[in-house]
Order: structure tokens, then sequence, then C-alpha cells
């Protein structure tokens, strides 16, 4: 279905955001406009950004690529959870382009080629990015407030320490004197009740907000062995954000801003028996 050529075509267009551009265009737009700006004393290097179907999450998302709206970016590394397919490493599209009902966007070879060169766990695996969403919801977001720009996108299923270490040394070592943004995506609690997921939700966005990828491993273990009924994880994507928080220090960044929180149950018709977390932030 999706490798007939090099162009991954979109997999979950039509439910998780709309597929007809204009309404696609309008619905991001809008979530971007009615975000507040925030000040910044230097620039931004990386996001985080929820990866749910846009009439959950898409507000919340909107808060991220508002900081970003009219910048410009050679690159954007975008690194998701993998939902479906288990792999060794770290699994790389590294040729082509990304499409959605927006457009194409093409993949920067240049830089994949050399992500490949200096870390043999990344590697191309097009298969493990066929079905998986956590990637391409962020890409409208990003052509909405970026336009034109190249991507390289990475999936994760190994969070250890070493496995986190290794991608965010290889990521410092890559984007060094590059105009590079790093966006982690990832959802928070599934699938409390809707207090156990505010407080869970909690600890992440604290541990987030002190920019330390060790006190957030750590607080986040401390209340899974809790046993909170339903609270199957914390952070679907805590790889991701392990690799952008330790990689965005080593590119100089020393400012992080959790932007916005909000969960399933706060939308008009979510169900407060059963949520799952989103959260947005900023690093600089």
């Amino acid at each position: 279905m999706l490798f007939s050529s090099d162009i991954r075509r979109p997999a979950v267009a039509g439910a998780f955001y709309p597929n007809s551009p204009s309404t696609l265009r309008r619905m991001v737009r809008e979530f971007i406009d009615e975000a507040p700006r925030v000040d910044v004393d230097g620039r931004i290097i990386g996001l985080i950004s929820p990866h749910a179907g846009y009439v959950y999450s898409g507000h919340v998302a909107g808060h991220a690529y508002k900081q970003v709206k009219g910048e410009s970016y050679d690159s954007v590394v975008v690194m998701g959870p993998s939902h479906r397919m288990p792999f060794w490493g770290f699994a790389l599209w590294a040729k082509g382009g990304f499409e959605t009902p927006l457009g194409t966007v093409p993949i920067d070879e240049g830089l994949a080629s050399e992500l490949m060169s200096l870390n043999d766990g990344i590697k191309h695996l097009p298969q493990a990015h066929a079905y998986e969403h956590s990637i391409e919801v962020q890409l409208p977001f990003l052509q909405e407030s970026l336009g034109e720009f190249k991507l390289v996108p990475i999936l994760m299923q190994d969070y250890s320490e070493a496995a986190c270490h290794s991608l965010a040394s290889t990521l410092g070592e890559c984007l060094k004197d590059r105009n590079v943004l790093i966006v982690a995506s990832t959802d928070l609690s599934h699938y409390p009740e809707y207090d156990e997921a505010v407080r869970a939700d909690r600890i992440v966005i604290e541990a987030v907000s002190k920019f330390d990828p060790a006190e957030l491993r750590r607080r986040m273990d401390e209340h899974m062995r809790l046993g909170v009924p339903e609270l199957h994880t914390m952070m679907c994507g805590a790889g991701p954000v392990y690799v952008l928080l330790e990689a965005a220090k080593l590119l100089g960044a020393g400012k992080v801003k959790v932007l916005k929180y909000a969960n399933s149950g706060d939308v008009p018709f979510g169900d407060k028996g059963q949520v799952v977390g989103y959260m947005a932030a900023a690093i600089w």
C-alpha cells in the first residue's frame, strides 16, 4: 500500500483529522490562532505536542505550534512512539516525503543519511511508519506554522536510558550548527478517570518543567508503582520526550515552558470516566 514509492501516504486522514485540505487548513489555523504566544528570550529548538484526534487534542497542539508560527527552520526532526510495530533501535523514513492533505513534506535525505552513519541503531524502516499516526498528525500543524521545511521522522519503542542517551547524543552531535526544530510527539496518561489523570499528568508537567529527563523517569516510575486503576501509562511518547530534553541541553537550550494542559474529558463529548491527557511545551 505505502511502499510502491518513497512517498508515505496519509494513514489517518479522515479519522484523526479532516481529509479535506480546506477544512483541515481552517481547523489547524484556528487552533494556532486561538493560542497565545509567549515571550522567550532565545530561539525555540524543541516542542512537545500531543498526537490524538484533533477534536480531542488539537487545541493543545495549537499552543505548541503558535510559538513557531512564521519562523524558519531548514528541517524538523519529529520523534514519535511506535504504537503498532515492534522493532529494534530507531525507525527512520530516510528518503522521499510524507504526504498530507496539505501537500508533501520532503525528507531531509542528507541529514537522515548522516544520522544513520553516526548511529547504527538508526535504520531506514519504512514499514514501521506505514500505519503509525504519532508523526503524521504533527505535520499539518508544521505545514501551517512553518510553510516550507524538510522532515526527519523517527519512531521509537525502546525507552531505556541507554537507548534514549544514544539517540540524544547522536542528535546533539549531528544537529549542532544546524537550523533544526525537534518535536517530541506524546500524549500523557491513559486511561484513568478524570481526577486520577489530572494527578498523574501534574507529576509529568512538574518534572518536564525541571528540564531533567532523569527526574521525569524517576517520578513516573514511582507513580506507576502505586497501581492507579486503569493507568496504563503516563506518557506513551516518554522516549521521544527523554531524548528531546537531553538533546536540547546538548544543543544549548536552557529553558522549558509547559504551555497548555488538558485531557479528553475536557471536551464537551469527552468521557470523564476514562481519559487521555495532553500537554504542549516549548524548549529554547
